[in-house]
C-alpha cells in the first residue's frame, strides 16, 4: 500500500488559517512555528485554498509575503509547499535548466520517476509559468545521449496496460547488445526500450535480461556506461522496480554523500510528501539502519529542521 505523510486535515477551516498566517507574518518578528503547524498539516489543495482566503483577506500573494518574511532553506520549504505537484516539478525543473550550472540530478529525479499524466502537466505548467517549452529547454540545455533520453522521457509516451511475455525475451536481447555494443545506435535502441516500454513490461525484460546474461540490467549498464547517461538509465531501471527504494536511495545520498545536499532533500520530501513519503521512510530504514527522521535531526536545525520532521512525520520509534 503506497501512502504519503500529509493527509488532508480533518475540521478544515481555510479562513482561520489564513488570519493565523496572517497574524504570524505580519507581527513585529515572524512567528515561524506557527507557519510550520499550518502548512505542514494541511494537504497540497487545502493549502491553496488557504492562499486565495489570505488573498481575500489581506489583498495580497502569500507566497510572496513568505519570500518576503523568511529566509534560506526554511523559506524553499515553506514556498515549496505552496505549489501545486505540477507547478512545483515545473519550478524545479526550471531552476535546474536556467540556474547557473545545469542540475543534472534534479532532471534525473523528476523525469525518471513521473507518470505520463504527471509530465504533461508538468508541461503545461512549465509553459505557463516560465512561458517556455520544456523540451526545447532540455534540447538547449544538456548534451548527447542524456539529452536524448530525457527528450524522451520529457515526451510522456510510456505505454501502459498489460505487458506482452512474446516480446520481452527480444527487448532483453537488444539491451544485452546495446551493453556489449555501445555504438550511438545501440545507445538509442536501449533508451527507447527504457523510456518508452510500460513498467509492467520492463519488469519481465529485466528478469529476461537477467537470465540471458546471468546479470542484473542495474550492474551491466554501470559496467558500460558511465556519466549522467549512465546515471539517468539506472534511475529509471530503480523507478521501475521500486520508486520509493529510488528515492530512500537519493535521500541518503544527499544526507551523506554531499555533506547535506539541502536542495536534493526539500524537493524529495515535499514532492513526495502526498505520494509515497511513508513507503520512503520505511525503505530507508531497512537499507540503511537509522532512519530518515534520525538523519535529518542529525543534519538539520531550528525551524527548517522542524519543518522537514513535521513532512517527514516522524513515530515516536524514529527519535
Amino acid at each position: 500500500q503506497i501512502q504519503g505523510t500529509i493527509f488532508p486535515a480533518p475540521n478544515f477551516n481555510p479562513i482561520t488559517d489564513a488570519q493565523l498566517l496572517g497574524g504570524a507574518l505580519q507581527g513585529i518578528s515572524c512567528e515561524k512555528d506557527v507557519l510550520i503547524d499550518i502548512l505542514t498539516q494541511r494537504c497540497n489543495s487545502q493549502r491553496l485554498m488557504i492562499a486565495e482566503a489570505y488573498r481575500d483577506m489581506y489583498g495580497r500573494d502569500l507566497i510572496t509575503d513568505l519570500k518576503e518574511n523568511l529566509s534560506h532553506h526554511f523559506k524553499e520549504v515553506m514556498v515549496g509547499l505552496m505549489y501545486p505537484p505540477a507547478s512545483y516539478d515545473a519550478h524545479e525543473l526550471w531552476h535546474a535548466l536556467k540556474g547557473a550550472d545545469t542540475e543534472e540530478k534534479c532532471l534525473i529525479d523528476i523525469l525518471a520517476s513521473r507518470s505520463n499524466m504527471e509530465i504533461f502537466q508538468m508541461k503545461e505548467a512549465y509553459l505557463m509559468q516560465y512561458n517556455n517549452d520544456l523540451q526545447q529547454d532540455i534540447d538547449s540545455e544538456t548534451s548527447g545521449h542524456f539529452r536524448d533520453t530525457l527528450m524522451n522521457l520529457a515526451q510522456g509516451t510510456r505505454m501502459e496496460g498489460y505487458p506482452d511475455p512474446s516480446t520481452a525475451a527480444q527487448d532483453a536481447m537488444i539491451l544485452w547488445e546495446a551493453c556489449q555494443q555501445k555504438t550511438g545506435e545501440h545507445k538509442n535502441m536501449l533508451q527507447m526500450i527504457l523510456c518508452n516500454k510500460s513498467y509492467q513490461q520492463l519488469w519481465m525484460v529485466f528478469q529476461e535480461f537477467q537470465n540471458i546474461s546471468g546479470q542484473d540490467i542495474v550492474d551491466a549498464i554501470n559496467e558500460c556506461y558511465d556519466g549522467y547517461f549512465q546515471e539517468l538509465l539506472v534511475a529509471i531501471v530503480l523507478c521501475v522496480r521500486d520508486k520509493p527504494s529510488y528515492f530512500a536511495y537519493r535521500l541518503y545520498n544527499a544526507i551523506h554523500d554531499f555533506g547535506f545536499h539541502n536542495k536534493t532533500v526539500i524537493r524529495i520530501l515535499i514532492a513526495r510528501s502526498e505520494i509515497d513519503l511513508m513507503n520512503i521512510r520505511r525503505r530507508y530504514k531497512e537499507r540503511y539502519g537509522k532512519s530518515l527522521f534520525h538523519d535529518i535531526k542529525h543534519f538539520a536545525s531550528g525551524h527548517y529542521e522542524s519543518a522537514l520532521l513535521a513532512i517527514c512525520a516522524g513515530d515516536a520509534e524514529d527519535y
